[in-house]
This record gives C-alpha cells, structure tokens and sequence, in this order.
C-alpha cells in the first residue's frame, strides 16, 4: 500500500514538474517574442529619427553663413539671410513663455495645493487636458477669430497670445505633477514651524520641485519652437524687420514653410538652414531637461 502511494506520488510530482516546465517554456517564448517586436519598433523608430537628422545635418549646414544672421529673407534667386524670421521667433517665443509660464504655474499650484476638494479642480484638470491634447491649428483659428478678425490685423500680439496657450497646459500638467510628488512630511514639518500656507508653498514644495517645473518649461519652449499653424492665423508673416508686435511678424516656422514649398533654389536652402536651425535649438533644450531631471 504504502508502494503503490510513494508511486503515485512520483508520478504525481514528475507531471507536476512536467507542467511547470512546459509553462516556463511558454512564457519564455512569449516573452522573446515580445522583446523581438519591441526592438524591431525601437529600430524602426531610429531609423526614421536618424534619416532626418541626417537630411536635416547634410542639406542644412550647406546654407548656414554669416548672412543668414544679418540679412532679411530675400526676393526669388537673390542672396539674403533670416535676421528678421529668427528675431521674430526669438521675440513671439520668449514673450508666450514669459506670459503662459507664470499662469501655468499658478494653475498647478491650485490643483496640486489648494483643489483636493471641490468641483473646480477636477473641471480644471479636464478642460487642461482637452486644451493639452487639441491641435495647434485649432488654437491658431480661436485666436485669429477673437484677435485678428476683431482687430482686422495679423500681429505678432496676436501670435504670441496662440503661443501662449500652448505653453500654458503642458505647464500646468508638469507643476501639478512635480509638487504632487514632493513628500507631505515636508509641508507637515513646515506647518509644524508655523508656516503659513503660501510660505510653505513658495519656500518649501515649490522649491523642492523646482527642477521639475523648469524642465516642464523648457519642454514647452520646446514645442513653441516650431508650431507654425498657430502662426499662419495670427502673426503671419514679414519679409522686412520688424519690431513692432502690432503688425505682421516674420517666423522661422512660417518661413520654412513658404520656402521650402517654393521652386527656387536659395529659397530651399535657407528652408533647409532654418529647419537645422530649430532643431539644434529644440534638441539642446531636451537635452538641458534632461540633465535637469538627472541631477534631481
């Protein structure tokens, strides 16, 4: 009796052992496979990135001179540079940064500090992400009717408004999300001290994740840099200098867009020179986000 048991108990363990290793097998399997398909749509993803930068590095640096810095976009298969379009980039992203940043800020804070309770944070944070994920050229056409159309003039004014609602909920998204992980035993250690509310938001949380909300600005410069529908409905364009935001402004986006669709040569080149142009500038800025977050 006790035989015939030990036997089955072999037998029973063996299968046992049997199905663990067909099932260990399985998984494996699946889990090749699934790295397979992984690395094959990281490389397919490279290759694309590596190809434009490529194009991007040989047709670019083709066309950049000391003109391109000191002379006006140019009339058809005449020399000239981009001076006007890069300081009109510089002026329309700088001033949307410096409009939306400090109410993108401020909205964080509430949701993050101030809105656990309540309806209107939750319809904040919906009507953000909305605004978040709509198409840049939506905004441009909002702007264009409540500015440009009322006005009856395309302005840099007007750009920089569209610019500025496009830094505004990716800066919201990361302040609410950078003090959200800033732990509770440092507001609890400041209320602790005495501190009232604002001291502890602007001195203690604010500051502890100011790396974070940095970083999130630079990534809305980043995506600023190169929106050209917004533009195309409110500031338009400029072949001339211009300092005066009330009247049409000239943009590197825009620029790109009306000579690399045209059929003259130097036209293409200078599209070519603006287009290496941004990109330097928007990969440098991932870059300086990146090293930020690292050294947090």
């Amino acid at each position: 009796m006790s035989t015939t048991s030990t036997s089955q108990k072999l037998i029973s363990a063996a299968e046992l052992a049997q199905a663990r290793s067909a099932r260990y097998a399985t998984r494996k399997r699946i889990n090749q496979i699934a790295l397979t398909l992984s690395l094959a749509a990281m490389a397919f993803g490279v290759f694309w990135l590596v190809w434009i930068l490529w194009e991007t590095l040989r047709l670019g640096l083709g066309g950049l001179s000391l003109t391109l810095f000191t002379e006006m976009t140019p009339p058809p298969n005449e020399a000239g540079g981009l001076a006007n379009a890069l300081f009109g980039s510089f002026m329309m992203v700088m001033l949307s940064t410096f409009i939306g940043t400090p109410v993108g800020i401020l909205a964080g804070i509430y949701l993050a500090e101030y809105g656990k309770q309540g309806w209107l944070a939750p319809a904040t944070r919906f009507v953000n992400d909305i605004l978040l994920s709509a198409p840049s050229i939506v905004i441009g056409l909002f702007v264009y009717t409540v500015v440009v159309a009322y006005f009856k003039s395309f302005s840099g004014w007007a750009g920089v408004l569209a610019l500025a609602l496009i830094v505004v909920p990716v800066v919201i998204r990361t302040t609410e999300n950078m003090l959200l992980l800033v732990p509770a035993s440092l507001r609890e250690a400041a209320y602790a001290l005495g501190a009232p509310k604002w001291k502890v938001i602007s001195l203690v949380t604010l500051r502890a994740a100011r790396t974070g909300v940095i970083t999130g600005v630079l990534l809305a410069v980043a995506r600023i840099a190169g929106e050209t529908a917004p533009l195309l409905f409110t500031a338009l364009n400029n072949q001339f200098w211009n300092g005066d935001l009330s009247k049409p402004m000239a943009s590197l986006p825009v620029t790109i867009f009306k000579f690399a669709m045209s059929p003259y040569e130097n036209w293409q080149q200078l599209a070519w020179a603006a287009v290496f142009l941004i990109t330097v500038a928007v990969l440098g800025l991932n870059i300086l986000a990146r090293v930020l977050t690292r050294q947090k």
